[in-house]
């Protein structure tokens, strides 16, 4: 059997932390493989070494049985890697058979550009993978599934013989994810091998046939293809070094007042009278499909997009609708968003920095000037008041891996001390074990410092380790209440999908 890819022994450092410390790994013709760790483990190092975008510091690397000291972007693609990532690195304002032939075009460094060419190969692409769509609609246009089907022909007219995966379901409904388990098996049967990184372990085990699974910069397991698969308790185990038990938040009443009542809340277009109390020390979750409407009312409940209909009241206390954000900080309400990257971080400026940017103005006197004793001892506080694996304070913040992005997201705004605190997809992107460290903290907030959670996610599990209830959302209104104790998984479930 071909070997695609092998890597011996290799090193590579950042900012003077090891990504990858002595790995080994290999990709044969054929194979669709799970790659699994935790965030920082150095999977992404790896991709991006194969890739040509990271030099590495030492070790072997080898491309269809090449040895290549360095590798570049450009002569990794010639020699058929394919990476699509999270983001697709899609041209918006570009049509999808522009997108699809982008890299070809380039390729052929011809002064002209034969358009009807171009769009003729690009509807054989699509006719194979059998994507039924307009060629000529712009992409900016597409929801997230119909871009990831962009990216994959764009890989395919490429003639991938890897086409690594990164996250590539992280958005996805169900119908969407099965939709894309079927493409990937019928490139496998085209002899298209796929490299699939993923942090959810119920669906690689449901797509691959075997497993590498990463710590600390180290392959710590690899079976080969047809071995079997491996249990999610070994997974876990494996990627920590650690065995989680199943936890759920239990609510304890301290105060008869609700801290957050919504009265027949709505936004047009987005979602229709919703009501609830939210109790301090209570986890509350919200859930449901994707366009049910969560996201747009976590985005309401912080001003970022002002309600058209309804009343809020914090403690009691009438405060209509928040028009802005300082409406929602002035009722001491945090909000987590889902997208760090660019919501919720400076990802240029110090992990010091950033744990302190939201009450750095509290520390200024009236001329403007910084308290810096103060502050310098406010950062330290809230630093030690979590663990954050590889952390140096000087270093960048997006010298962390997602995990420990996200929590110092939440140092962030937790060092406001909030009486609400709201959290969109709080561990999108996290491996396991950053995510059992966060359930964890969403839960000792609650229960030892009574602050008043709203946790909005699609993620079953999730829901079910954090909250003591959840509203369930469907076509932007509320369709049932559920309190955890009395359900399963599987219940839950049902309760989303039905109709």
């Amino acid at each position: 059997m071909k070997n695609i890819v092998r890597i011996n022994n290799m090193y590579k450092s950042f900012y003077g932390a090891m990504a990858l410390n002595g790995m080994d790994f290999s990709m044969n013709e054929g194979e669709i493989r799970c790659l699994i760790g935790e965030n920082g483990c150095g999977k992404s190092t790896m991709i991006k070494v194969i890739s040509g975008f990271h030099p590495f510091d030492s070790g072997e690397l080898y491309i269809n049985e090449k040895a290549h000291k360095k590798i570049s972007p450009s002569e990794s693609i010639a020699e058929g890697i394919q990476v699509i990532y999270q983001d697709f690195s899609l041209f918006p304002n570009m049509t999808i058979a522009e997108n699809i032939m982008m890299y070809s075009t380039v390729a052929e460094k011809k002064a002209a550009v034969r358009w009807k060419r171009i769009r003729e190969r690009a509807v054989e692409i699509l006719k194979k993978v059998q994507f039924e769509i307009d060629p000529d609609i712009y992409v900016e246009d597409l929801n997230v599934a119909q871009k990831q089907m962009v990216a994959i022909c764009r890989a395919i007219v490429q003639d991938a013989k890897l086409l690594i995966m990164d996250e590539p379901t992280t958005a996805l409904t169900t119908k969407e994810v099965d939709r894309l388990f079927e493409i990937v098996r019928r490139l496998k049967q085209e002899g298209v091998s796929v490299l699939f990184v993923s942090h959810k372990l119920d669906e690689v085990s449901a797509i691959c046939d075997s497993f590498t699974i990463m710590r600390n910069g180290k392959n710590v397991f690899q079976s080969d293809q047809g071995e079997g698969q491996l249990s999610k308790e070994d997974m876990v185990y494996y990627m920590t070094g650690k065995k989680f038990a199943s936890e759920t938040h239990v609510y304890k009443p301290v105060c008869e007042i609700p801290a957050l009542k919504l009265k027949n809340l709505s936004l047009e277009g987005a979602f229709q009278d919703i009501s609830f109390s939210l109790f301090k020390g209570e986890v509350l979750g919200i859930t449901g499909l994707l366009g049910c409407g969560r996201s747009e009312l976590a985005e309401s409940l912080f001003g970022l997009k002002a309600a058209t209909g309804g009343e809020i009241e914090i403690s009691g206390k009438s405060v209509g609708v928040f028009h802005k954000v300082d409406d929602a900080l002035k009722n001491g309400i945090a909000y987590v968003p889902e997208d760090r990257l660019t919501e919720g971080l400076h990802l240029e400026q110090s992990i010091a920095d950033n744990v302190i940017s939201r009450i750095v103005r509290n520390y200024a006197n009236r001329f403007g000037i910084l308290r810096m004793g103060d502050l310098k001892k406010k950062q330290k506080e809230s630093l030690g008041s979590m663990s954050v694996a590889g952390m140096i304070p000087e270093n960048p913040a997006n010298s962390l891996s997602g995990g420990n992005q996200q929590k110092i997201v939440l140092i962030k705004w937790l060092a406001s001390n909030p009486d609400i605190l709201i959290l969109n997809c709080p561990t999108v992107g996290v491996d396991v074990g950053a995510k059992s460290d966060i359930h964890r903290i969403i839960r000792n907030l609650a229960s030892e410092k009574g602050v008043a959670v709203i946790v909005v996610s699609n993620d079953i599990y999730e829901i079910m380790q954090t909250c003591n209830r959840v509203l369930v959302m469907k076509d932007g209104r509320i369709s049932s209440e559920v309190a955890i104790g009395d359900t399963t998984m599987d219940e839950l479930e049902a309760f989303i999908a039905a109709d």
